[in-house]
C-alpha cells in the first residue's frame, strides 16, 4: 500500500525527517506515535505531497509517487484529514464535504454514492448540511473533517490527531469510526496523542523521534512496553 525509503524532509536548512522508511500493507491500521514537534504532521504532509521530499522515494501500491502533486496523490488514493479540522467554517456542511470530493467531480454518480455513505456514517451531519460548519460543536466539526477526507474515497487515509481538543466520550466515537473505516476496507495511519486509545485499535505502532523512526511493533508490543507506556501512556 505504502512503502517509504530513506525519506528525507526539510524546512529551509532544518531537517525535519531523517532516513525515514516505512511499510504499510492494505488493510492495517498503523499507529504513529510521537511528542509535539517530532515529525509526524511533516510526515504526513510529505507523504500527501504538500511538501516535497528533499532525498528518499514515497510508492503507493507499487508506483512511485515521489514529488507528485497531491491531487494526484488523492487520485492514487492516498488522503489527509488535517491537525485541527482546517473546515470552511463560513461555509456549509455540505460544500465542505463535496471540496473532499473534488478530483472526482466529474463521476457525479459516485460522488452522490459517497456522499451518501458518508452521510449514513454520520447521520447528524445530514441533519445539519445547509449549515455553517464553524457552527458546529468540536466533535461535530471533526465529523465533518473525517466525511470530507472520505469524500476523497481514500485507499489510504492520513488521520491527523483526530481527538485533539474533544471531550472523553465525543473521542470515544471518534476512534469507534475510524475502526469502522478501517473495517471496511480503508488502511489508515493514524497519528495521536492519546496513544493508548489509539493502540488498542491499531494493528502497529511506528515511534518517531526528532524527525527519526526510533522504534517499530505490533499493539500488544507496544502496548507492553514500560518506556512506550511512561513515555506516551502515562503509566
Amino acid at each position: 500500500m505504502l512503502k517509504l525509503e530513506n525519506v528525507d524532509a526539510k524546512y529551509a536548512s532544518f531537517k525535519a525527517l531523517d532516513g525515514v522508511s516505512m511499510d504499510i500493507e492494505p488493510g492495517e491500521l498503523v499507529v504513529l506515535l510521537g511528542s509535539n514537534g517530532a515529525g509526524k504532521t511533516t510526515l504526513f504532509n510529505t507523504i500527501s505531497g504538500l511538501l516535497k521530499p528533499a532525498a528518499g522515494r514515497i510508492h503507493v501500491n507499487g508506483r512511485d509517487m515521489t514529488g507528485s502533486k497531491p491531487s494526484a496523490l488523492v487520485q492514487a488514493g492516498v488522503v489527509q484529514c488535517a491537525e485541527g479540522r482546517k473546515l470552511f467554517p463560513d461555509m456549509s456542511v455540505l460544500k465542505n464535504l463535496m471540496l473532499g470530493g473534488y478530483v472526482h467531480r466529474r463521476d457525479r454518480a459516485g460522488m452522490k454514492n459517497t456522499l451518501e455513505h458518508v452521510l449514513a456514517m454520520f447521520p447528524i451531519l445530514d441533519e445539519k448540511k445547509n449549515e455553517a460548519a464553524g457552527s458546529l460543536s468540536g466533535g461535530q466539526q471533526q465529523m465533518v473533517a473525517l466525511g470530507r477526507a472520505l469524500m476523497g474515497r481514500p485507499k489510504l487515509l492520513l488521520l491527523d490527531e483526530p481527538s485533539l481538543g474533544l471531550a472523553p466520550l465525543v473521542v470515544k466515537q471518534v476512534f469507534e469510526t475510524i475502526k469502522t473505516i478501517n473495517a471496511e476496507g480503508t488502511t489508515v495511519l493514524l497519528a495521536e496523542q492519546n496513544a493508548y486509545a489509539a493502540l488498542k485499535i491499531a494493528t502497529r505502532a511506528y515511534v518517531i523521534e526528532n524527525g527519526r523512526l526510533v522504534m517499530q511493533g505490533d499493539r500488544d508490543e507496544m502496548l507492553g512496553n514500560e518506556a512506550i507506556r511512561k513515555a506516551y501512556i502515562g503509566a
